[in-house]
């Protein structure tokens, strides 16, 4: 049978509207969404697990050290602090694990606290099948972890120390629901080199002024200064019997103590976790793809044609 052309070019243009019609019915009928989804729910179930993981090994670590808690939540604050809003650098980038900066008289006495997160460093990377967790997110979600246990002790001794009934205050009053935003904010990525110096006071020498400067410098206020206060030093009574001489600070100190003395206030946990998740939060680069397990590579060279 003779090709007739005429008859081609309307069969080939029925094609291409058959073509067109089909993605869009693909497409409209969500078979490119749902298969977009479902390699974005996997990841995300990836990147769930890996968490999960962290903060039990986090948890196993900070229970085991607990005389280092202090310094493990100025080593959090301190990392952060560096942040500069002018130039938009520093912030929560790991820069800290550099000697030269971990060395800095404000530095002074946490290198105990960063040795604990090396060690835990290397159980995590050993697990991690999307490469080793950066010092960013080790820092800040150790602080994390940090809260959460004494958040959790806290409401137990609220309870008398019954600890059936000190778990489910510490859920109700939402120090374990709150902490969505932060969870988010996984996959900082480590700057390579250390931050400037003069950035981060020495907080057992500094003034309320200083302290009310540098918090506003990065965004804050006399609240947050004052519910960081177990951040700022070893002994966070004499810290905040130093903010209570300051008008400004003073009624957030005396609203902060007696949220943490009463079981049904819950001011003093809801702000430390809003505070921790914005400063956590200063100058970071998001990697949301992070700890992920790498791509399969098919190797086309064997295929024999």
């Amino acid at each position: 049978m003779p090709l007739n052309h005429k008859a081609l070019g309307k069969f080939t243009g029925c094609l291409v509207v058959l073509s067109q019609q089909t993605l869009e019915l693909m497409a409209s009928s969500g078979l490119f969404v749902e298969k977009a989804s479902a390699a974005d729910l996997i990841q995300r179930k990836q990147r769930s697990e890996f968490l999960s993981s962290l903060k039990g090994t986090l948890f196993t670590a900070i229970n085991g050290n607990a005389e280092l808690i202090p310094s493990l939540l100025t080593l959090a604050l301190n990392d952060a602090m560096t942040y500069d809003k002018a130039t938009k650098s520093g912030g929560a980038n790991g820069s800290i694990r550099f000697s030269s900066e971990l060395k800095r008289p404000e530095n002074k006495g946490i290198s105990a606290a960063l040795n604990l997160l090396d060690d835990a460093k290397k159980e995590i990377d050993s697990y991690s099948k999307g490469g080793p967790i950066s010092y960013a997110d080790l820092i800040q979600y150790a602080a994390q972890g940090v809260l959460k246990s004494t958040f959790l002790a806290s409401a137990i001794r609220k309870c008398g120390g019954n600890e059936e009934k000190g778990r489910l205050v510490y859920t109700a009053y939402g120090s374990n629901g709150q902490w969505g935003l932060f969870d988010k904010q996984f996959g900082r990525v480590d700057t390579q080199e250390p931050d400037p110096e003069g950035r981060v006071p020495l907080w057992v020498n500094a003034s309320v002024k200083e302290m009310k400067d540098k918090f506003v410098a990065i965004g804050f206020g006399p609240r947050q200064l004052a519910v960081m206060s177990a951040f700022l030093g070893p002994d966070q009574a004499a810290t905040e019997a130093l903010l209570a001489t300051d008008p400004d600070v003073s009624p957030w100190v005396q609203k902060y103590q007696r949220s943490r003395e009463t079981v049904s206030e819950t001011d003093y946990e809801v702000d430390l976790i809003t505070t921790l998740t914005k400063l956590s939060s200063l100058g970071q680069q998001i990697n949301y793809e992070a700890y992920t397990y790498p791509v399969q590579r098919v190797n086309l060279s064997k295929l024999k044609l």
